[in-house]
């Protein structure tokens, strides 16, 4: 991917490294890795980036370098991918693939799959989702191509412009319908897997609203204000409603064989083409309970 920016007559005597940072906002990492590896050009020719261009003049940043991602094997996986474009790709997770290779995973992880489509279109780099899913949660996940459309995605986040929504099935009916859960989350003691409500956690938000009732179940959508982990599963259990299938913090169960959770929307601000996207998924499971 190439940036592109001409300069503007208000750009006057400000410098490419003062131009850049203002209109892209870089992490000081990454724009040092830009002006270290001559990534940066002026009229089609490296330059010293502490040079003041002229107005008119063509700043390109190439995002197309290679980057080292040895540590995760390639794989060949059917993806179901949503969209794609030259910084994003949206995929469908199944429920029981994990996002990050791990000892327990080490070749069948979802990044190996990303890693072997990248490599089969000639992109060689860093595996970068950029929202989180569980082993066992399924839906809508978004993968970086570079660290720019990363870092951007990753500000929007804690900007509250990148939004994200979850289906869930509760056990129980609500007696609020819709409202709010704020509640601070931390690693239970003595686990290194295990959330819990904790007055020492971070902050954590959830605002819900129930969608359907039936059979003592409830269909529960959710939008997440913060990203901690286990977050929706921690703040329904905590509620006395835990999610369906969940038994890290419920109980089993004989209609589901995971937590009936799913990444069903995510919004956000395209980096590149500025513009507000939004894509939807229904989960496969509705149907057993509904």
């Amino acid at each position: 991917m190439i940036l592109k920016y001409i300069v503007k007559k208000e750009d006057a005597n400000k410098t490419i490294n003062q131009i850049l940072k203002n209109q892209y906002e870089f992490s000081n990492r990454l724009f040092s890795k830009l002006v270290n590896g001559r990534y940066i050009f002026l009229n089609g020719k490296n330059i010293d980036t502490r040079l003041s261009p002229k107005e008119k003049d063509i700043l390109t940043i190439d995002l197309n370098y290679k980057e080292e991602n040895s540590n995760i094997i390639a794989i060949k996986m059917n993806l179901d991918i949503v969209y794609e474009d030259e910084g994003l790709l949206i995929l469908n997770k199944p429920a029981g693939v994990a996002v990050h290779p791990s000892i327990e995973h080490y070749d069948n992880s979802l990044a190996s799959g990303v890693k072997y489509y990248f490599e089969s279109k000639g992109i060689e780099k860093k595996i970068r989702p950029v929202n989180r899913l569980d082993l066992n949660t399924s839906g809508l996940i978004v993968f970086a191509k570079n660290e720019y459309i990363q870092e951007c995605l990753i500000r929007q986040m804690k900007n509250n412009i990148f939004k994200k929504e979850y289906l869930a099935i509760v056990d129980g009916y609500l007696k609020n319908k819709k409202g709010t859960i704020d509640e601070p989350i931390a690693r239970k003691e003595n686990s290194i897997i295990e959330r819990c409500v904790s007055k020492n956690g971070k902050s954590a938000i959830t605002e819900y609203e129930v969608i359907k009732e039936k059979n003592n179940y409830s269909l529960v959508r959710c939008k997440l204000l913060t990203g901690r982990t286990h977050q929706i599963r921690v703040h329904f259990a905590y509620i006395g409603h835990p999610l369906i299938g969940d038994t890290l913090y419920g109980k089993k169960s004989n209609l589901i064989d995971r937590q009936a959770l799913h990444s069903c929307k995510i919004s956000f601000c395209n980096p590149i083409t500025g513009k507000n996207m939004s894509f939807e998924n229904i989960p496969d499971f509705l149907e057993k309970f509904f």
